[in-house]
């Protein structure tokens, strides 16, 4: 299949010390979701958030619970 659709997988990211955060364009409003480094403030995306399913979605493979905070 030459133009078919890229199959979602999520990418393995190592969470220990990392916070799971929501990044928010100001500009843009478009979301990504992702891991910040709080030492250090760096962010490291593991994928975009389109629909509210696409944040459990990331909360189920990452097995986050609780309240997840907006960066901008």
């Amino acid at each position: 299949m030459l133009f078919g659709r890229k199959k979602d997988t999520l990418p393995e990211i190592d969470t220990a010390g990392k916070q799971a955060v929501i990044r928010s364009s100001i500009c843009t409003g478009e979301k990504s979701a992702g891991f910040r480094n709080p030492e250090t403030g760096s962010f490291e995306e593991a994928m975009l958030i389109r629909s509210p399913a696409d944040v459990e979605r990331f909360r189920k493979h990452y097995g986050i619970t609780g309240e997840i905070p907006t960066i901008y």
